[in-house]
């Protein structure tokens, strides 16, 4: 998987590892399993010893912790080993995860699941100078980069696709299994093809989901740039951005250009309701692209925030800007191995320098081949936003302790399987079609409204289709859905005479109505995205509205201090949780005050059910499909995402790329 790391991540996160208690190393001769100290009784754990430097330049060995699930009583004659992404991330807490993903081809084969070298249990790699980011203020990134490649020292150059590829074979070998079906997801497809180059003798299958091509990302990211057009253009298709934005590809450009000029600068709300001052850059708008990559609730904020804030309301786009600077610290910061992520990539990312030269004159070969490149190649952004969140400003000083990685060379004739998300920008479909191309009757399956990780994210039934009829010997039927389960969001509101009045419900009385609603949806939202980054209904969790007041949630409800969405219009109280996102369960009541709103009470019930008093005014209502936006023509309930149907998946394969 991609990683795409603004220069704050070196700042942010400090390496602390993941401890297990594992049974001794395997002997050369097979793999001894005891009792897994976290995982189901299904699983049995082991480790294997496998040399750190296979040249025997470096001594000294590693220790792969890994897990396997038997199809029966004794071990199969063909495995399927699953591979994460990253470069660097753990694989072995996802290991239950796995087993439901590619359950299809576990009836005849066991299930290894293994955390790379470098990473998880395996040996984590772990480098002083990135551990103390956080309290560096005079070096550069690329100065802590250069600094922590010379406290790895020669073994650096160890942790490449090549050493996991031949690990690999090691595991096979010491399992005593003849072929593998090779399940990878984002940066583990890469090792899958790697090994499929290298190994093809031994290669049943490959399932790939999110593919890399065969040699890895290119330098500047194109095929992302390239892929943003398509992206939006279906997460809008079917009328989908309809009172939202007619030309999100355009908005998106047209922002990008005014940003080049100067920051939007605004106001966002914290955790307790305090406003605060706040700038969203180029950078900032590239870096949510990229992280709705992996969350459809944050992807379909996007059109209504450009948009807003090409209008002189920079305050959705702010919001969302802080939301990720809340998160950037948060619970997932280990999940991924940060020193092992940038030594492999800076090791064999095919950069526009040469390996050998200083850094100065790699900056200036970048540079030249940067601006080789014709202009649209990088539209709706610009050439120099080919720089933006790459390793490219990071690993130029990295000195390299490999050789360049071999040429591409041709891949095995196996039943190949590759997923492929519509929205996906980190791994785009124009990378599985150039994958399929050098693999004989190789099968892709792009799935539509459908952003990085297919099988982690597609809230079809396509997928698990596809690998169901894989693994019969059947051909995999394309995808046909028109259903988007998570539509563009609205355009908040920037006044309540914006609002349209709730019918049944006149004035001003009818607008604050209307406003509440649309809060208590937009809460919905906020809540759906928060969770879906963390896998979790993200209990403890607190954050500022749109307009301001702060929102906190419990273990039963989200408590709402003179929430505002729309401005001028405050809501307090507690939302039970269940009714919020299930649509059932206790009443909710809340207190509306604001200097625009029609002050009173209200009362929130299951079947969207909504009674109380505004201004002296009393109604009851229900909101249905019928019922007027806020913001748009259209009803405001076709806004709605399914959340009665997010379960909250733990994280995919693939967190970074």
């Amino acid at each position: 998987m991609r990683i795409r790391a603004p220069n704050r991540l070196l700042a942010a996160l400090a390496f602390a590892p993941l401890l297990g208690l594992w049974p001794s190393p395997a002997t050369a001769s097979g793999l001894n399993f005891g009792p897994c100290a976290s995982a189901t009784p299904a699983f049995r754990c082991s480790s294997l010893a496998v040399p750190l430097d296979r040249t025997q330049s470096v001594p000294g060995t590693i220790s792969l912790n890994l897990e396997r699930r038997l199809a029966g009583a004794a071990p199969s004659q063909d495995a399927v080993v699953a591979l994460a992404g990253g470069p660097g991330q753990a694989a072995l807490p996802l290991g239950e995860f796995i087993a439901e993903a590619i359950a299809p081809a576990l009836a005849a084969r066991d299930l290894i699941v293994f955390d790379q070298r470098g990473t998880g249990t395996s040996n984590p790699l772990s480098c002083a100078a990135l551990e103390a980011a956080s309290l560096e203020r005079t070096s550069t990134p690329s100065e802590l980069l250069a600094r922590c490649a010379n406290e790895l020292g020669p073994a650096r150059g160890d942790y490449t696709t090549k050493e996991s590829v031949e690990d690999i074979e090691a595991l096979r070998q010491a399992g005593g299994y003849e072929k593998l079906v090779l399940y990878g997801t984002s940066y583990g497809t890469k090792v899958a093809l790697e090994y499929a180059e290298r190994h093809p003798q031994h290669v049943e299958a490959l399932v790939l989901d999110s593919t890399e091509t065969a040699g890895g990302p290119e330098a500047f990211h194109l095929d992302t740039f390239k892929a943003m057009a398509p992206a939006l253009s279906e997460l809008c298709s079917h009328h989908g951005c309809d009172g939202v934005a007619r030309n999100p590809v355009s908005d998106l450009a047209r922002l990008v250009g005014l940003l080049n000029s100067r920051p939007l600068q605004g106001r966002a709300y914290d955790e307790h309701g305090k406003a605060f001052k706040l700038t969203a850059t180029r950078s900032d708008v590239y870096s949510l692209l990229l992280a709705g990559d992996l969350n459809p609730a944050l992807r379909a904020e996007m059109p209504a925030v450009v948009h807003a804030a090409l209008h002189r309301d920079p305050g959705p786009l702010l919001r969302l800007v802080a939301l990720g600077n809340a998160k950037s610290s948060g619970e997932e910061s280990n999940a991924i191995d940060v020193p092992l992520f940038f030594d492999t990539s800076c090791e064999e990312t095919p950069f526009p320098w040469q390996r050998d030269a200083p850094e100065a004159t790699r900056a200036v070969e970048a540079e030249a081949a940067l601006h080789a490149l014709p202009p649209s190649d990088f539209y709706p952004f610009d050439p120099e936003a080919g720089l933006l969140g790459q390793t490219i400003p990071l690993c130029v000083s990295w000195p390299d302790a490999s050789p360049p990685p071999p040429p591409e060379s041709s891949l095995p004739d196996v039943p190949t399987l590759i997923l492929s998300g519509g929205q996906d920008l980190r791994t785009p479909t124009e990378d599985a079609r150039r994958v399929a191309k050098l693999i004989p009757d190789a099968q892709v399956l792009t799935v539509p409204y459908t952003g990085h990780s297919v099988i982690g994210s597609d809230m079809s039934s396509c997928s698990k289709a596809a690998l169901a009829a894989f693994f019969t010997a059947v051909p995999v039927a394309g995808c046909h859905t028109t259903v988007n389960h998570f539509p563009p969001a609205p355009l908040p509101p920037p006044a309540l005479a914006a609002v349209a009045s709730t019918p049944g419900v006149n004035g001003v009385a009818g607008r604050t109505l209307t406003a509440t609603v649309e809060t208590i949806r937009d809460l919905e939202r906020t809540i759906v995205m928060i969770g879906l980054n963390l896998g979790r209904v993200p209990t403890g969790a607190r954050f500022g509205g749109l307009r301001g007041g702060s929102v906190r949630i419990t273990n039963s409800a989200a408590v709402l201090d003179r929430l505002s969405y729309v401005p001028g219009v405050q809501l307090s109280g507690a939302i039970p949780t269940e009714l919020l996102l299930k649509d059932r369960g206790a009443a909710a009541n809340l207190r509306i005050g604001g200097s625009a709103a029609a002050g009173g009470s209200v009362r929130i019930k299951a079947g969207r059910r909504v009674e109380g008093v505004l201004s002296g005014e009393r109604f009851a209502v229900k909101v249905t499909s019928k019922a007027k936006g806020a913001s748009a023509a259209r009803s405001a309930s076709e806004y709605e995402w399914p959340a009665a149907s997010i379960s909250f998946p733990p994280s995919t394969l693939a967190r970074l790329r």
